[in-house]
């Protein structure tokens, strides 16, 4: 992959409370990829992420996006640069749906592209289905209604890359299905798209690429059908896991083994 392009982490080290939790992981997703990270509760994914977005800086390695250190530049640099959903919103924000999406224009005011503004922001509305709920605070949304604003303003934002954490944990399986197919047209349109997830038959439906982690190490990362076996899965989890094609589409279908 061109270093102008797309997501680069070499070396990455978090310590948290005395423990490090992110071990070593070097990660890249390429322009017009979408890469899954997933692995069991506590493996680091969010940390790993927080450190991915230049939310928390990492007590050593470095990040680069589109050949840029997001340590070494402004954060309106960086918010042009990637856009982030996070798994939890503030509840006390007193701003409505339409403002909230809106924010996503920040980081392009005053540049040639504020022009753009009024049909990005409807498009972005259009996109995520919030057409009904503009005026409504977004404080008093559902769970889901929340991750689909979040949603919504980070495609307003226009960012080359793309970072969310769990964006479909509180969906319906409707609107899980809305925003993995939102995300791979992103993709489809060249951005670079991380989500962590830990739905491994979505990962597995949606995703060009998976990263897996456990205890804070990388154990695997590349295309989602040489990455996502039963074997690395079952051990990945410590659950026997099977994996099989669908009988009609072929898609990789993942599947815990009960008793």
């Amino acid at each position: 992959m061109s270093e102008k392009t797309g997501l680069i982490a070499d070396d990455i080290h978090i310590t948290l409370g005395g423990r490090e939790v992110v071990k070593g992981v070097s990660l890249t997703v390429a322009g017009g990829s979408m890469c899954a990270l997933v692995g069991p509760n506590g493996c680091g994914k969010s940390t790993l992420l927080s450190a991915l977005s230049g939310v928390r800086k990492p007590d050593s390695g470095t990040v680069r996006i589109n050949g840029r250190d997001i340590h070494t530049i402004t954060h309106r640099d960086l918010a042009r640069e990637r856009s982030l959903v996070t798994q939890t919103n503030r509840t006390d924000t007193p701003f409505t749906v339409a403002e909230v999406v809106e924010m996503g224009r920040f980081p392009w005011l005053r540049t040639p592209q504020a022009a753009r503004s009024p049909q990005v922001i409807a498009d972005a509305i259009d996109e995520c289905d919030l057409g009904e709920i503009l005026d409504r605070p977004f404080s008093q949304l559902s769970g889901g209604q929340q991750a689909r604003v979040s949603l919504g303003r980070a495609l307003a934002q226009q960012a080359p890359v793309m970072m969310l954490d769990e964006p479909t944990a509180a969906l319906d399986i409707h609107h899980q299905e809305a925003v993995l197919d939102i995300l791979r047209r992103q993709r489809d349109q060249g951005t670079a798209v991380l989500i962590v997830v830990h739905d491994l038959s979505l990962a597995a439906a949606y995703a060009d690429e998976v990263a897996v982690m456990k205890d804070g190490h990388l154990r695997a990362h590349g295309p989602t059908h040489d990455v996502m076996t039963a074997d690395l899965l079952s051990t990945t989890y410590d659950h026997p896991v099977e994996t099989m094609p669908h009988p009609d589409t072929g898609q990789l279908l993942i599947i815990p083994r009960r008793t």
